[in-house]
């Protein structure tokens, strides 16, 4: 075996290793939805000796996960337009137009990166608190925007920095303003950072439990990661039927995943590379 067969084990090995401590998890979650409460109690790791949606069904039906999938659908798609329209304004504006405290701005948006939600958990739930916001849907989605948006702006900042400065300047000699630049020119040109940061962002909304957990206090306003949470509480002696509802709150996720694996990837890239 010569030097880049060997090199090709070292790092496949690894990765399969990898790939199956990601995998099985899943997989055992969805052989256990298939079981029978006693069929869990007598062999938890065996496979399942029958198929059905019963407990996807129970699930759904008696702990209101709809309610909650609903919820994360209003809250996610609300986070994530507001996410596009502020962060491109913000990209377009770091990127190429040029004005006063601007790379100090952009330094601090970066700094934000750095602060985790723990750190300002407290004055935030003060803060909603006190404008009455708390329990509500525009609380959560002005809270997600405002924790993903320098994300958000980091990298709409990077792809738009990448268009070259020619084409802003033949725009306003012929006339058009810096919102119609914006609007007519830098929207389309981002399209494809747009498609890959929405798909991430949606991923970050969809997926958090401690934000929502904070800020939606009450049963009915329950987000779907939330309520699939407080299952195991609920159902502490009906394990199938929680695992059921992982499987269900996985599976949008998964989707993502797999449908949009190029963008996720090109998201993550965006600006890396001088195009």
């Amino acid at each position: 075996m010569g030097t880049r067969g060997l090199s090709r084990w070292v790092i496949a090995i690894p990765m399969a290793l990898l790939a199956i401590a990601t995998i099985y998890p899943l997989l055992f979650t969805l052989n256990v939805s298939q079981k029978t409460r006693r069929e869990y109690v007598l062999d938890r790791f065996g496979l399942s000796n029958t198929f059905g949606l019963d407990n996807f069904v129970d699930a759904w039906q008696t702990s209101g996960l709809g309610t909650y999938a609903l919820n994360s659908t209003i809250v996610t798609l609300g986070s994530v337009a507001l996410l596009l329209v502020f962060g491109s304004m913000a990209g377009f504006a770091f990127s190429q137009l040029h004005f006063r405290g601007s790379k100090a701005a952009f330094l601090l948006i970066l700094g934000a990166l750095l602060v985790p939600f723990q750190v300002v958990m407290v004055p935030f739930f003060r803060v909603l608190g006190q404008i009455g916001l708390l329990d509500t849907y525009p609380g959560l989605v002005l809270a997600y925007t405002a924790q993903f948006l320098p994300f958000t702006v980091f990298l709409m900042t990077s792809y738009y920095s990448r268009i070259p400065g020619e084409i802003i300047e033949a725009a306003r000699i012929d006339g058009a303003s810096t919102f119609g630049i914006y609007l007519r020119l830098m929207l389309p040109l981002g399209r494809p950072a747009l498609v890959s940061v929405g798909i991430l962002n949606a991923l970050f909304c969809w997926n958090d439990v401690l934000i929502s957990l904070l800020t939606m206090q009450s049963a009915d306003h329950r987000t779907l990661m939330v309520g699939v949470t407080a299952l195991r509480g609920q159902y502490s002696d009906n394990i199938p039927l929680f695992a059921g509802g992982v499987v269900m709150a996985a599976l949008p996720v998964l989707v993502v995943y797999l449908f949009f694996q190029k963008q996720i990837t090109d998201g993550v890239t965006a600006g890396s590379t001088k195009g």
